[in-house]
C-alpha cells in the first residue's frame, strides 16, 4: 500500500512517486502495489477536471508509469486516475452529432507495461466537502482481477474505490464474481474520529462478504483538506491485523499467505491515538503542506500573549522549523505588561525571531485623522476594530515585503459568533485553527505541552498563556465573556446548531438557557458575511466553515 503524499497538478511528480514505488515494492517481493484514489493527478482537483488538457496530462502521466514499470515482473500496480470516456450514444441526445466526453473516477491495473484491467468508481458522494457529481459519471461493472502469485496460483482480487466500499452492492459483486480479497483505495478527508469510523464501516463489509479487506489511504494536506493515512488491514473475521502509521508516508507492506480455510495475513500495527494527538498531527500536516505545496519560504504571525496565537505559533514551528516562523508583538494601549512578557517567553522558548511593533502611534493617529468625523460620538468597537486593522495592515506590509504568509490565529468559535475584525485578525493567507473550537484550543495546548512530538522543545506554551482569561484587549479590562458566552457553553451550541443541524428549540430542550442559544444562533446568521471573505483554513470536524458549509449571506430564514 503506497501511502504517499501527492501534489494536485503535478502529474509528472506523482507518477515519478509512483513510479519510484513501484520499483521499491518489487525489490521487497511484492506481488500488487495499490496507490491512492486518483493518484496520477491528486485529489481533489475540483474544476481541473473540466479542462481537457488537464485530462490528457493524466493520460500521459499513466502511460510514464507503465512504462517505467514494465520491467517489473509479476507485478500488479493499482493506478487511481480521471479516464475519459467517449459515449457516442449520449450525442444523439444533443443538438450536435458529435461524441461526448464523460469522465470517470477510475483504477487501472498495470501488469508489465500493459494495462491489466480497468474500473471506474460506482458511488459518487456529493456531502460535506465532496461534490464528485458535478465532474464524474458513476462506472458500471465490477473491478475483479487476477493477481499471479510466486508459487504459480493465482488470487482473485476485489478492486473497490473509497465510497463504493461503503455501500454493499459493489463487494457483494465482487464476490460474486469470485474475488477472495478486497483491495479499497481512498482519498477520504480526515476530521476527528474518522478513522475509526473507517476500520468499522469495513468491518461490516468484511462480514458481510467473508472475505479479508486492504485499504490504502492517501496522506497530505491540500488546501483546507487533510488526509491521514492511516492505511489497514482486516481479516476475514473484522479483526484488525495491519495499521500503517499515520500522517506519515510510508509504503505499507502486508502480507497474505493461503492456509486450509483462508489467509494468514502479517503486517504492522500502529497503535490508535487520542483525538489531540490526531488533531495535533492533522494541523501540523496541513500548515507544512499548504505552505510547501503553494512554495511559500515562511511563515509570520501576530503574537499577541494570548492563547491562539501561541498554540498557532506551536503548531507552525512544528510544521516548518524554527527558522521559518517570524512573530511580531503590537502592543496598544490596552496591552497588558504580562502579554508582552509571555510571548517574549514563548518566542524565546520555541527559537523564533520576534519583533514589537508599538501601535500606540498609528492608533492615535487614525483617531486623529477621523476626529472631525466623529466628534461628541462616545468610543465604541470603532477604535476597537481600528486597533486589530492597523495590526493586518502591518502584517500583511511585512508579508508583501519578505514573502511569508500570514498566518491568522482566530478559532471557530469567533468564526461563528464573529468575534474577529475583517481586515484585522481576518487579514492572512492560512487560518490554521478555523476549524477549532475554543475549548479544544485548551486541550490541543494542554497536549502539546506535555508532548514534543517534532523534537521542537517540551512545554512551548507559558502556562500563564493557557490559564489567564482570553481577552482580545481592545479596550480597558475587556473579557471575552463580556460579550460571548461561557466557552464550554458556546461551544456545546456551535456543535448542535451548526455542526448537528439541530434546531433552536431542539438544543434549549437539551437544558441550554434559550436567551444563550438565541444570542448565539444570531450570532451566527449574521456573521456569514464575514466567514465569506475569511481564509482557507484546516477541516478537522465533520462540518467546518468551508465546503461543508454553504449558507446565503442574504436569507430571512430564523429557525
Amino acid at each position: 500500500m503506497a501511502q504517499l503524499n501527492f501534489v494536485v497538478g503535478d502529474m509528472a511528480g506523482n507518477a515519478r512517486k509512483i513510479i519510484d514505488a513501484a520499483h521499491q515494492a518489487h525489490a521487497r517481493g511484492a506481488r500488487l502495489l495499490l496507490t491512492p484514489e486518483l493518484a496520477i493527478c491528486g485529489y481533489a482537483a475540483e474544476d481541473l477536471f473540466l479542462r481537457p488538457a488537464f485530462i490528457d496530462a493524466c493520460d500521459d502521466a499513466l502511460k510514464a508509469v507503465a512504462r517505467e514499470t514494465a520491467g517489473l515482473k509479476g507485478l500488479h500496480i493499482v493506478v487511481g486516475h480521471p479516464a475519459r470516456v467517449m459515449q457516442p450514444e449520449a450525442a444523439a441526445r444533443r443538438e450536435r452529432s458529435v461524441s461526448v466526453a464523460w469522465l470517470y473516477n477510475a483504477a487501472t491495473v498495470l501488469l508489465e507495461g500493459q494495462v491489466h484491467m480497468s474500473c471506474a468508481k460506482r458511488e459518487l458522494p456529493n456531502y460535506q466537502v465532496f461534490d464528485e457529481r458535478r465532474y464524474f459519471v458513476p462506472g458500471r461493472g465490477t473491478g475483479v482481477f487476477d493477481v499471479a502469485t510466486a508459487d504459480g496460483t493465482s488470487v482473485r482480487v476485489g478492486l473497490l474505490i473509497c465510497e463504493d466500499a461503503w455501500f454493499d452492492a459493489p463487494a457483494a459483486d465482487a464476490v460474486a464474481a469470485g474475488a477472495e480479497l478486497l483491495a479499497v483505495i481512498n482519498a477520504s478527508p480526515f476530521h476527528a474520529g474518522k478513522g475509526g469510523e473507517r476500520e468499522t464501516t469495513m468491518r461490516e463489509r468484511v462480514r458481510a462478504t467473508g472475505l479479508p479487506l486492504v485499504y490504502a489511504h492517501l496522506v497530505g494536506g491540500q488546501d483546507e483538506i487533510v488526509f491521514e493515512g492511516r492505511s489497514f488491514a482486516l481479516a476475514a473475521d473484522g479483526s484488525l491485523v495491519g495499521r500503517a502509521v499515520s500522517f506519515e508516508e510510508t509504503l505499507f507492506d502486508c502480507r497474505f499467505s493461503r492456509r486450509d480455510k483462508g489467509w494468514d495475513i502479517s503486517a504492522a500495527v500502529d497503535r490508535d491515538h487520542s483525538t489531540e494527538a490526531d488533531l495535533w498531527h492533522a494541523l501540523v500536516l496541513g500548515v507544512r503542506d499548504y505552505i510547501g505545496k503553494n512554495g511559500f519560504p515562511s511563515a509570520l504571525l501576530g503574537l499577541s500573549g494570548g492563547i491562539d496565537s501561541a498554540l498557532v505559533l506551536a503548531i507552525a514551528v512544528d510544521a516548518l522549523g524554527r527558522d521559518r516562523v517570524r512573530t511580531v508583538m503590537m502592543p496598544s494601549p490596552y496591552t497588558a505588561d504580562i502579554s508582552w512578557i509571555d510571548a517574549q517567553d514563548m518566542a524565546e522558548r520555541l527559537g523564533v525571531r520576534h519583533d514589537v511593533i508599538n501601535i500606540a502611534p498609528h492608533f492615535e493617529a487614525f483617531k486623529a485623522s477621523l476626529a472631525s468625523e466623529f466628534a461628541g460620538l462616545p468610543e465604541d468597537t470603532t477604535e476597537e476594530n481600528l486597533q486589530a486593522r492597523i495590526r493586518g495592515t502591518l502584517l500583511m506590509a511585512l508579508s508583501n515585503k519578505f514573502g511569508g504568509i500570514v498566518l491568522t490565529t482566530g478559532n471557530k468559535s469567533e468564526m461563528a459568533t464573529g468575534y474577529c475584525t475583517l481586515y484585522g485578525d481576518m487579514a492572512g493567507g492560512f487560518a490554521v485553527i478555523k476549524d477549532v473550537v475554543k475549548t479544544m484550543v485548551f486541550r490541543l495546548a494542554h497536549w502539546r505541552n506535555a508532548h514534543d512530538p517534532y523534537g521542537t522543545g517540551a512545554n512551548p506554551i507559558p502556562e500563564r498563556i493557557i490559564t489567564r482569561p482570553p481577552s482580545a484587549e481592545l479596550r480597558a479590562d475587556q473579557k471575552d465573556q463580556d460579550s460571548l458566552p461561557e466557552y464550554a457553553v458556546l461551544d456545546a451550541i456551535i456543535e448542535r446548531y451548526m455542526e448537528n443541524d439541530q434546531s433552536p428549540a431542539q438544543i434549549v430542550a437539551d437544558g441550554f438557557s434559550a436567551a444563550d442559544v438565541d444570542q448565539v444562533v444570531r450570532l451566527i446568521r449574521i456573521n456569514e458575511y464575514k466567514r465569506r471573505q475569511a481564509p482557507v483554513g484546516i477541516r478537522v470536524t465533520h462540518r467546518s466553515f468551508g465546503k461543508d458549509w454553504r449558507y446565503p449571506v442574504t436569507s430571512k430564514y430564523r429557525a
